[in-house]
């Protein structure tokens, strides 16, 4: 079951693997990312940024979107971190179980503005997200388990 997808460019790293992997119970953290799933170097780096507690897959979107249909992965308690806005859009339309989207860190890099403190969006990036509003997700910002849910659409104002 997934418990939580999160957009977060760092993918695993501190605020993952000691607040929302306990926060949420996890027990498995699923890295979708295709430039990740075939580096070897990357897949070793986020190894050992992973909790102790966690087993952590490293799939391509592709790969991600059929473990994560498959029902025996319900019986698992599922992070999901996705690097980006499109690749979150590419999964919902593939997973139907995604209802909620958490947007916890995108760092500022050209083409993009800042909405808040942590997330930077591009223009594409803020009209797949109101695409996905409209199918009634709900998209929401938080660095950490403990901070107060602000929902995206208030964050945007295109």
């Amino acid at each position: 079951m997934i418990k939580l997808i999160r957009i977060d460019d760092r993918l695993v790293h501190g605020q993952v693997a000691f607040t929302w992997t306990p926060a949420l119970d996890a027990d498995c953290l699923v890295v979708a990312n295709d430039k990740v799933a075939k580096d070897e170097f990357m897949k070793m780096t986020l190894g050992l940024a992973k909790p102790a507690s966690a087993k952590l897959l490293i799939k391509s979107l592709a790969d991600a979107a059929i473990f994560l249909n498959d029902p025996r992965a319900q019986n698992l308690k599922i992070l999901l971190i996705v690097n980006s806005v499109r690749d979150a859009a590419v999964l919902v339309d593939e997973i139907s179980e995604i209802r909620s989207i958490n947007f916890g860190g995108i760092r500022t890099k050209e083409g993009t503005r800042s909405i808040s403190k942590a997330i930077a969006l591009t223009d594409e990036d803020i009209l797949i997200i109101k695409e996905m509003l409209a199918k009634g997700l709900e998209l929401e910002v938080r660095q950490v388990p403990t901070d107060k849910k602000v929902m995206i659409e208030t964050l945007i104002t295109q």
